[in-house]
């Protein structure tokens, strides 16, 4: 009876497995998958940023985060001192921040580490602490770019400047699979993969790293002989409108955010306004030529050198007496724009002026972008046209300068500037080519003889330009003791091919360089511009002048050395070339492009 009972317990407790490990087994299958097998990402990296020619300018690389599961790891809480060791972190604070998630059954210990780092700490087998892959930004030219291209967070999302802009574009999509866990958290087995991990798109900016750097140090080196608070410079293709190159100072490094100034982040050449002082007066002498209200021959007359304006007087820096319409520009005369501006329509002004850009934010994607500040004739007092003539009463930022220049020197087209290789913008015709050809020239005598800017003349080229020196609004009300200094100018005239701003933020006179636009900012023009004018093998338009310098170098030379020098000028290879063009050639554009972020377009 006794070995029948165990018999028949026998094949019941047989019967019963039989039945709940092969006939019913749905139940302890989902039970023990909920214990072991798991579902998991799998990261994708970030879509890489090149510059105009494919160098690289943003890139991810591959890192480990380390991470535990708290329920584990507690139960071994002798290992914990080892652990917090390996970590470099106090082992009570470790024991801290375990028991606070103990209810948890993953923590990360450490992101983003070097992969050999998260081995040392896996060696030492501490059950439940195991590691993921991870991507990490890096950035190849730290702070010379940083405005531009932004930053991401820890979880490699855009936060700032194009990474931002673009951030759904190079994000990518990340995949997942399914694996199966032992009870340390080690994957033992892949068991299937769900969905494929999608890696981001490259983006090729327009930016150009070599013209980039030029501005970047040009513009350092600036900061710190005149010890200037802040500056920034801008750079476009003219026919384009692409942007070249943007700086701005103080800078930030993108791959170590930890003590940097926030508001050194501010990309100021597209967020921050400046009163452009008499980098105005092309625009306002465009309006008085396409009114028919003057002639480029038309004589003004200046004289004493000041005029009455409401309850304040308008300057020139001397008595210029009667001067022509190019004469007005090559001196910088504030009284003569203002009795060309006094005979303006104020409707046909502020409309001509709005077409340029101002008071409108510039259309090129980039976040945080500012319209500056024109007020309409409705809010004008009695002295505000005059002012505004000549910069003052109305803000900017320089990438809106530098596209009202570009508009100049473009047969009088406007077009919004871009940041991204391959799109165009539709352009806008803001004043006749007739017309801006006339003030491209006039603008030419400023950096010739006689000019206010001759620090940005460029051997071989023709310039045009216009030098700015405006004073800085105080927050108390009225105008301070303190300057902006600007140049804004193109190259060459005879076939324009880049536009650039230059604006010096306080820049001290004390150190002997003044705190002129002329000064200042001009040199910074010259400099970055020679070297883009040769990285990109521009032609001269002004062979002639460069000739005679360097036969008189020869010359110099020659009767140093008491001989006969060489026997005639060599050209630069620029010289030969048919047609101006960059010295990489034409590229290949990708078949779709990303839509930058809508925040603005340009008139």
């Amino acid at each position: 009876m006794v070995g029948g009972t165990l018999a028949l317990c026998s094949v019941a407790l047989v019967g019963r497995a039989f039945d709940v490990q092969v006939l019913n087994n749905d139940f302890y299958v989902r039970q023990g998958d909920a214990r072991a097998l798991r579902e998991i990402p799998i990261p994708t990296s970030r879509g890489m940023i090149t510059d105009r020619n494919g160098e690289p300018l943003a890139v991810s690389t591959p890192v480990e985060s380390v991470w535990a599961n708290p329920q584990e790891l507690l139960k071994h809480p002798d290992r914990i001192p080892e652990l917090a060791e390996a970590l470099d972190v106090p082992a009570d604070y470790l024991t801290r921040k375990l028991t606070q998630r103990a209810d948890k059954e993953f923590m990360y210990l450490q992101r983003r580490i070097n992969p050999s780092q998260a081995r040392k700490i896996l060696a030492h087998g501490i059950p439940g602490v195991s590691s993921q892959r991870e991507f990490r930004r890096f950035y190849p030219q730290g702070e010379a770019l940083a405005h531009v291209l932004g930053f991401t967070n820890i979880d490699d999302a855009g936060q700032e400047g194009l990474e931002l802009a673009f951030d759904e574009w190079l994000r990518g999509t990340p995949g997942a699979k399914r694996v199966i866990r032992d009870g340390q958290g080690r994957i033992i087995e892949n068991v299937d993969l769900l969905r494929p991990a999608e890696p981001g798109r490259d983006l090729t900016l327009t930016i150009d790293r070599r013209i980039q750097y030029l501005a970047y140090r040009e513009l350092r080196n600036a900061l710190l002989e005149a010890d200037a608070s802040s500056g920034s410079v801008v750079v476009l293709d003219i026919a384009t409108s692409e942007v070249l190159a943007m700086a701005n100072l103080p800078s930030f490094n993108p791959n170590d955010l930890d003590g940097d100034r926030s508001d050194a982040r501010r990309n100021r050449a597209v967020t921050d306004v400046v009163e452009p002082g008499s980098t105005m007066k092309p625009i306002t002498i465009a309006a008085a030529l396409s009114q028919g209200i003057v002639t480029p021959a038309t004589v003004v007359d200046t004289s004493p050198g000041y005029m009455a304006n409401g309850r304040y007087t308008i300057n020139d820096f001397r008595n210029y007496g009667a001067l022509t319409i190019t004469g007005i520009i090559t001196h910088s005369s504030n009284v003569g724009v203002a009795k060309l501006a006094e005979r303006l329509p104020d409707d046909y002004f502020y409309d001509f002026v709005h077409g340029f850009g101002y008071g409108d934010k510039p259309g090129s994607g980039f976040p945080g972008e500012s319209s500056g500040v024109l007020a309409g004739p409705g809010q004008w007092s009695g002295t505000d046209k005059r002012t505004m003539s000549y910069g003052y009463g109305l803000s900017a930022t320089p990438l809106q300068i530098a596209m009202a220049y570009a508009a100049l020197a473009n047969d009088g087209v406007l077009t919004a500037p871009t940041f991204v290789k391959g799109q165009r913008n539709e352009g806008e015709r803001v004043v006749d080519a007739r017309v801006a050809d006339q003030v491209l020239r006039m603008m030419q005598t400023v950096t010739e003889t006689g000019g206010t800017a001759t620090g940005a003349a460029i051997l071989g080229y023709h310039v045009g330009g216009k030098t700015g020196t405006a004073r800085k609004f105080s927050p108390t009300g009225g105008y301070s003791n303190k300057y902006i200094a600007l140049f804004a100018g193109v190259v060459p005239v005879e076939n324009p091919r880049f536009s650039m701003v230059v604006v010096i933020n306080e820049p001290d006179s004390s150190k002997g360089y003044g705190y002129g636009g002329g000064a200042v900012a001009a040199p910074v023009f010259r400099n970055v511009m020679a070297g883009a004018l040769r990285l990109m093998d521009v032609p001269p338009d002004d062979i002639e002048t460069w000739l005679a310098a360097q036969a008189a170098e020869q010359a110099k030379r020659a009767k140093a050395a008491g001989g006969a020098g060489e026997s005639g000028p060599v050209l630069p290879t620029a010289v030969a070339a048919s047609t101006a063009g960059t010295a990489s050639g034409p590229a290949s554009l990708p078949d779709a492009l990303p839509e930058p972020v809508t925040v603005g377009g340009a008139r």
